[in-house]
């Protein structure tokens, strides 16, 4: 599974490296380092929501406030 973060300067304001750190933490606590990929790219050109995220190529708004939950639903639900 590939994760993938804006890291673009829209989404740096709106909190992605927060996302970032976030879901770094979350992978490592459920020993999944060997099956979540997670990079960072820049502009996905969604800017007028959240932090721009896709998991596999499927886009996501996240925000820091809803990265766990969206770990929940999205990543852990289907590893």
């Amino acid at each position: 599974m590939k994760i993938t973060v804006c890291i673009g300067s829209s989404c740096h304001l709106k909190g992605s490296r927060s996302v970032v750190e976030e879901l770094q933490y979350l992978i490592a606590e459920n020993n999944l380092n060997d099956k979540v990929e997670l990079g960072g790219t820049f502009c996905m050109g969604k800017c007028q929501d959240g932090v721009c995220v896709t998991v596999d190529d499927k886009f996501f708004s996240v925000s820091p406030e809803t990265t766990k939950e969206f770990f929940e639903k999205e990543v852990l639900a289907k590893v």
